[in-house]
């Protein structure tokens, strides 16, 4: 009997490591974040982000060197006079950018549809979002090295070819999913999969078109978003400009002056993603997160913009002032730009692709309404457009901060039909 006894709990340990042996091969061992694929996926995103808006802005530059090129006023690298007036016109019939910013992050949402776990989703989307600043300040910075050196034509020789080698990198190395991709770890590959099956999708039920012209959160989103494009391309499309005409500095030392605000930019934005998951573990509401980014990659930004016309003696204060606006202005990648996958994961793609597509009227805008207030009132322009920058983001943050919502909306929730 003592036998008996004592043979009872080891059977019952031996059943139990079993059935516990058995539970975790069922449930797939979590992957760390670091030397992932999915990690890998976020830095080639990174890097694709990179090239688009580093061959976006490069005319934030090369502009300057064309204008006095073909200036009688004025040479390569700038008199003291800088840019001569009638070049702020020329500005206006410069080449914008075009809205095709929305579907290339329409595409890499979703891509993120089936690679990113909800819990990663920040970090993630700011790691690949940040490759944006990094290109800004690449470009910026490199392009007036180039001018001086070879001339502004190399500049795009240089950015092209640069997308070109890009481009064979990613049909090597994207796939559409964890299933298809052939260099995915089997225990990476099972982590994903079961973390995503618990998120709704239907590829069969059509697009609620109709309820998501009438939903305010949308709206919301489009609209706080197309405000905040406007402060970001008035800052990177004329951040150089800027510096030359007031400061009169060279077309080296502008590019150097002019970058130094995205790289801060780009340590921001990735650190903005990891605070975001961190007030998400305190508990903190998602809207609240939302709201928060949002509202502080905002206001800061446009009142430290608004109040350079006033700091025309200090060229450093400036440059503190454009470094400050820039970083906070990173912060909107954990606020407006992931919203759309919490009001409806199911369509975030789709939601995304139209409020970037809506919001890039804004670098088509900025460049005609800011070359035209230059080139009407030389002595204030500069004030007007920071005026009319700051007028316009206010509104698009008040607009998000009384209608933007972080729930799944009824019209984005799976729908299953009954027969009777």
């Amino acid at each position: 009997m003592a036998t008996k006894t004592e043979l009872g709990p080891i059977a019952r340990e031996r059943k139990y490591a079993q059935d516990k042996q058995v539970d975790e091969g069922l449930i797939p061992r979590k992957v760390p974040i670091v030397c992932s694929t999915r990690f890998g996926i976020a830095l080639i995103l990174h890097f694709c982000n990179f090239i688009m808006m580093a061959q976006n802005v490069i005319m934030s530059i090369t502009i300057v060197a064309m204008v006095n090129s073909t200036s009688p006023q004025s040479q390569l690298n700038g008199s003291p006079e800088g840019l001569p007036v009638d070049s702020f016109g020329d500005l206006n019939k410069a080449p914008k950018s075009l809205p095709a910013k929305g579907s290339i992050l329409g595409g890499q949402f979703a891509i993120w549809g089936k690679w990113g776990l909800p819990h990663e989703q920040n970090r993630l989307y700011s790691i690949a979002l940040s490759g944006m600043l990094l290109g800004c300040f690449t470009a910026i910075l490199i392009s007036g090295f180039i001018i001086d050196t070879l001339g502004w034509p190399f500049v795009f020789y240089v950015f092209g070819g640069v997308g070109f080698v890009y481009c064979l990198i990613w049909f090597v190395v994207i796939y559409d999913d964890p299933v298809s991709h052939p260099w995915i770890s089997v225990s990476e590959k099972e982590y994903i999969i079961s973390s995503l099956k618990q998120q709704v999708r239907s590829s069969k039920q059509p697009l609620p078109i109709k309820a998501m012209l009438r939903s305010l959160p949308i709206w919301s989103i489009c609209l706080c978003s197309f405000s905040h494009q406007w402060l970001v391309n008035t800052l990177t499309v004329y951040i150089p400009t800027y510096i030359s005409s007031v400061y009169h500095v060279n077309i080296r030392d502008n590019g150097l002056l002019s970058a130094l605000p995205f790289i801060f930019a780009y340590i921001t934005g990735v650190v903005g993603g990891y605070l975001a998951n961190f007030l998400l573990t305190k508990n903190f509401r998602l809207i609240t997160v939302r709201k928060l980014a949002t509202i502080l990659g905002n206001l800061p930004s446009s009142v430290l913009i608004v109040s350079l016309p006033y700091l025309s003696s200090s060229y450093v204060t400036a440059t503190a002032f454009l470094t400050l606006s820039c970083g906070l202005s990173t912060l909107c990648q954990s606020g407006i730009y992931v919203n759309a996958l919490d009001i409806a994961p199911r369509h975030s793609s789709f939601l995304m692709g139209a409020s970037r597509a809506f919001s890039g009227m804004a670098p088509v805008i900025v460049p005609t309404v800011s070359g035209f207030l230059l080139s009407q009132d030389p002595e204030f322009g500069w004030r007007n457009v920071f005026l009319l920058l700051f007028a316009i983001n206010l509104a698009g943050v008040i607009f998000y901060f009384i209608f933007g919502e972080a729930d799944v909306q009824d019209w984005a929730k799976e729908r299953k039909l009954t027969r009777l």
